[in-house]
């Protein structure tokens, strides 16, 4: 790790800002002929990843999105690093530890600022069996099994451990004391938000001299490039490159031929934090009649509470951003009844979002999309073009990797290891550096060492320092500093994907002027 403070001006990392001048002038070169070795197709964690590993080895780079960074799965997830319980339990051991692997990479060397321990409880009330509870406890200790033969430390995961009833509503004191034995605590990590994971893997591509272009859709691939359309202007252009790898997720499939998958939904719903009470840990809550599959329950630290999440089959076109079906948020709001002491209504649903995950099917894959293996693959097609899908989030540096070896060795590039389990992303620095930034707590975990820069824009202008709705914490600085260096183009950009003001439609109409205005405080500066 190299800790940096940053400048009030600017970002700590040289070279890691995006804006609409920097696109421009990248797409215009491309359109002139340059040629780059890597061509990266979409810009989720696992594309953002590719750029990241591709740059960093040497190649050079472009990495393009029909939309925004992170706009599609990988805005929509539980916003959690999983260490791989759910895969040891399944006896997907490979998966398990390259999760937990990878957990402890973000953990302790990449993203610290970013993911940090959740504790979470696992209640256990009357429709938890004695013989449930034991299975519970066996695999909470060969999770931390799998963070030892991950060389996590304990001073980043602490052990798990059994709770008294006392203990346990201490923690959470929404749920129903009525039979309560107790509870298990465990612990996770916890994404600040995976949005700005992208956003950071991106803009450290970008440092490194990828060139990352949003709103350039990719019309069709070939061996040396792609033909893309500018959806800014609706100009066509082609992007010239060596290699070309598809990022893309559940839309993969639609740009090259022979990939299969098999989408599956997983909800969350959004909640107002004082509907529950006070939570200091997440919640497993077990999901009657099922032995292995729980109900998340996530505090925020905004004011809101996800809940989450189904595990689905969806059949049919992939949309671009997938609706919630009525039937999931029952479902959620009754596996919540079954544990808590409060009564939660469908009017007490602020919010609801659903990703697609764009698991790979498989010959038997006949059974639920929960029991499809989260294993990622990578394929390459007879004219060279490396697709890579599968996976999950917490996984995403190691996909990279290995769809950017693919791409070297089919198409004869030179290019260094890979290194990117040690670089830093932007915004990271060491813990102790990271607790001596003399700035709000809240903008620490989300910028880590450039949140004095994005806290001093707010001091130059006492607006900027306001939250841009009332009792939720993000303020106009934040908009602003998203624009001139995260790569916001419009308010969607702002308020969907650089914050998450819009998972709550009411805050979004509220926030849509702030948004303005930090557009066009940007455009009188440019």
């Amino acid at each position: 790790m190299n800790p940096t403070s940053s400048p009030a001006n600017g970002p700590a990392l040289p070279g890691s800002s995006l804006d609409a001048r920097r696109r421009r002038g990248e797409l215009d070169r491309l359109a002139d002929g340059d040629v780059v070795d890597v061509l990266v197709i979409g810009l989720g964690a696992t594309g953002a990843g590719a750029a990241l590993d591709a740059a960093t080895r040497g190649l050079t780079v472009a990495a393009i999105d029909a939309h925004d960074l992170a706009f599609g799965t990988s805005r929509w997830s539980s916003k959690l690093v999983h260490g791989g319980l759910r895969y040891l339990a399944s006896g997907q051991l490979d998966v398990a530890h390259e999760s937990a692997v990878e957990r402890g990479i973000l953990m302790e060397r990449t993203a610290p600022h970013l993911v940090r321990a959740q504790p979470f409880v696992l209640p256990l009330t009357p429709l938890v069996s004695r013989g449930q509870a034991a299975l519970a406890r066996a695999g909470f200790l060969a999770g931390d099994l799998l963070r030892v033969g991950a060389r996590t430390s304990r001073g980043t995961l602490p052990r798990p451990r059994t709770l008294s009833a006392v203990e346990t509503r201490h923690l959470a004191p929404a749920l129903r004391p009525t039979g309560l034995r107790g509870g298990l605590l465990s612990w996770d990590g916890r994404l600040s938000d995976d949005a700005r994971l992208v956003t950071a893997i991106a803009r450290t591509a970008a440092a490194h001299g990828a060139r990352v272009l949003t709103r350039t859709r990719a019309l069709a691939l070939h061996a040396d490039g792609a033909d893309v359309r500018d959806e800014t202007t609706g100009e066509s252009l082609r992007i010239h490159a060596r290699a070309v790898v598809n990022a893309t997720g559940v839309w993969a499939g639609g740009l090259v031929d022979d990939v299969r998958l098999r989408p599956s939904r997983g909800t969350h719903l959004v909640l107002r934090s004082e509907d529950l009470g006070r939570l200091s840990a997440g919640l497993h809550i077990p999901i009657p009649g099922e032995t292995n599959r729980f109900v998340l329950v996530l505090p925020q630290g905004d004011g809101r509470v996800y809940v989450g999440l189904t595990d689905e089959p969806v059949d049919g076109e992939v949309p671009d951003v997938p609706e919630v079906p009525e039937t999931d948020i029952g479902f959620l709001l009754d596996v919540l009844g079954s544990a808590l002491d409060v009564t939660l209504h469908r009017a007490d649903v602020v919010g609801a979002f659903a990703g697609l995950r764009p698991l790979l099917e498989t010959r038997d894959a006949a059974g639920r999309t929960a029991d499809i293996s989260r294993k990622h693959a990578v394929l390459t097609s007879p004219e060279g073009v490396v697709t890579v899908v599968g996976g999950k989030l917490t996984t995403y540096r190691r996909m990279a990797e290995d769809a950017v070896d693919a791409a070297v060795a089919a198409r004869g590039l030179t290019a260094g290891p890979c290194r990117t389990a040690s670089v830093p992303l932007v915004g990271a620095a060491a813990p102790r550096t990271l607790a001596g930034l003399d700035v709000p707590s809240r903008l620490v975990h989300r910028y880590g060492s450039e949140a004095p820069a994005v806290h001093a824009l707010g001091l130059e202008d006492p607006a900027l320092a306001e939250p841009v709705v009332p009792g939720h914490p993000v303020t106009g600085a934040e908009l602003l500093w998203a624009v001139r260096h995260e790569g916001a183009l419009d308010v969607s950009d702002l308020l969907d994907r650089r914050t998450r003001v819009g998972l709550v439609p009411e805050d979004r109409a509220v926030a849509e002027a702030a948004a303005r205005d930090a557009l066009a405080r940007t455009a009188q500066v440019g």
